[in-house]
């Protein structure tokens, strides 16, 4: 657990994912198809096991006052590319609406790299939805360069 002005960043626990869930399903732009619906809800548990249960993955939550205001999650692969090297994945980077713009989403983004950065990682990466020109904007002033193009095939 981390401390930053006001922000807690934690790893995320089971008593977490009803927040968690409804900052998803509130998500306009996101298009994941998420939903406060309680029929849907053991998905997502299901989700947080797979999660919970692997050494390269990691959910974490950003707390203001005891309320879970943010989430994001860490991937760490490795490739044969760049010498063998290591990447932290970024992703599912969520602020809730209404505490945007309050450093929240920077404190996450800030502790990840740190995070990295401790585990001897050569490299963060992270992608963000084409529509969400505010979020590239934010990622860009935070150092990251867009270098490259993501493609996605959805299978079901």
């Amino acid at each position: 657990m981390v401390e930053l002005p006001n922000i807690v960043i934690r790893r995320a626990s089971r008593e977490d994912l009803p927040a968690l869930v409804a900052m998803f399903a509130a998500d306009a732009l996101g298009g994941h198809g998420d939903t406060t619906d309680p029929e849907a809800f053991p998905d997502y548990l299901r989700a947080f096991s797979v999660i919970e249960a692997s050494r390269d993955q990691t959910l974490y939550v950003a707390e203001r006052g005891g309320e879970v205001v943010g989430t994001f999650q860490t991937m760490v692969t490795t490739s044969l590319t760049g010498r063998g090297s290591s990447a932290m994945i970024i992703e599912a980077v969520q602020t809730r609406a209404d505490m945007r713009g309050q450093g929240v989403g920077a404190a996450m983004i800030e502790f990840a790299i740190a995070e990295a950065k401790g585990r001897g990682i050569r490299r963060v990466a992270l992608t963000s939805n084409a529509v969400r020109r505010d979020a590239h904007r934010f990622y860009e002033r935070l150092g990251f360069k867009p270098s490259h193009l993501g493609f996605k095939m959805a299978l079901k």
